[in-house]
């Protein structure tokens, strides 16, 4: 019964997702449309993933250690072991564009969304990669935050471990001197595990936003990396021991 309950609980949320989106997309066109109404277009973007939790009753419990300061750009960088993470994403406060992959333009309807609303970089032609990092540049300036997954994609195959981070959001932050906001999504790799079965297990979800880092301008990319490494797997590891002991 309990297999059977996951099954109908995950198409029950994969079609409210494909509907739901459909449903937004003529809204999302528009704004992308109409010069100036970007912003609104990823208004609409944090509205529906917030509804999306809300519609598949799937509760998320939030932890933010600092209030943020309104029209300033900060870096978000959190862990990436689950579909679920970019949905999530969409409870950071402020405008803020994601930095994702190339590949994500492939997909139908969301793809031509993602690229003109956000930032699709690939990570294997220099030219995307310069102009991933003039654009979320241009996009810190405007006072917008940005969203990178530093590991780069889904990596690991032992979460809650991560593997090494890429030191590209670390060297925009050491040269522009904008703060650092490490984001713990602790429990996503419980709920859509990345096993290639696409099955939605239900559980609360905990996203921890951690207090900003402001780099210093002697420190090395190495040195930022790691600080903001370590405080993403510490409380990786303190929340899934929570879990377990329960």
């Amino acid at each position: 019964m309990n297999k059977f309950f996951q099954i109908c609980y995950t198409i029950y949320a994969g079609t409210l997702f494909a509907l739901t989106f459909i449903v937004i997309f003529p809204f999302l066109l528009l704004c992308i449309w109409i010069p100036g109404f970007k912003k609104f277009g990823r208004k609409i973007n944090r509205y529906w993933a917030r509804a999306y939790f809300n519609l598949i009753f799937l509760p998320v419990d939030i932890k933010q250690e600092a209030p943020l300061e309104k029209g300033k750009g900060y870096i978000f960088l959190a862990n990436h072991f689950s579909y679920l993470d970019i949905p999530m994403m969409g409870f950071i406060p402020g405008d803020v564009l994601f930095v994702g992959k190339a590949s994500i333009r492939k997909a139908p309807l969301f793809g031509y969304y993602f690229k003109s609303l956000h930032i699709a970089v690939d990570r294997e032609r220099l030219k995307s990669r310069a102009e991933t990092m003039r654009r979320a540049d241009e996009a810190l300036g405007q006072g917008s935050g940005i969203i990178i997954f530093p590991e780069g994609g889904i990596y690991t195959t032992t979460p809650p471990r991560m593997v090494p981070f890429k030191n590209g959001a670390f060297r925009l932050a050491l040269e522009k001197q904008i703060p650092i906001i490490p984001v713990t999504l602790s429990h996503n790799h419980l709920i859509l595990p990345d096993d290639g079965k696409l099955i939605l297990h239900w559980r609360k979800a905990k996203m921890h936003i951690h207090q900003p880092i402001l780099p210093s301008q002697n420190e090395s990319e190495e040195s930022l990396k790691e600080k903001c490494f370590q405080i993403i797997q510490d409380q990786l590891v303190k929340d899934n021991l929570l879990h377990e002991n329960r």
